[in-house]
C-alpha cells in the first residue's frame, strides 16, 4: 500500500465534475482507493462517497491504494486532485 498527502487547489473545492472524474479514473484501477479528508474516508470509485468528504480549496487530503498499478493509480489520481477546474 502506497499513501501520499495533496493539497486541493481548486477554488470551489472537489464539486461534482472533479469528483466525476476522480471516480471514473479511478474505476480503470484493479486497487483499492480510498481518499481521506480530515476524519472522513471514502471508497475513491464511489461518486456518492467521494462527495460525502465535502473537499474544499486548501483542503489537505490522503490518498491510499493498495494493489495492482499502485503506482501509477497514484500518479493520474494525485494529479486530479491538484488540477484546476474551469
Amino acid at each position: 500500500m502506497i499513501s501520499q498527502t495533496f493539497t486541493v487547489i481548486n477554488p470551489t473545492g472537489f464539486h461534482v465534475r472533479p469528483s466525476k472524474e476522480f471516480v471514473q479514473t479511478a474505476s480503470a484501477f484493479p486497487c483499492k482507493i480510498n481518499v481521506i479528508n480530515k476524519d472522513k474516508k471514502a471508497n475513491g470509485k464511489s461518486s456518492i462517497s467521494m462527495l460525502t468528504l465535502g473537499i474544499a480549496a486548501g483542503d489537505q487530503v490522503v490518498l491510499e491504494i493498495d494493489g495492482e498499478q499502485e503506482a501509477e493509480a497514484m500518479e493520474k489520481l494525485g494529479a486530479l486532485l491538484v488540477k484546476i477546474y474551469e
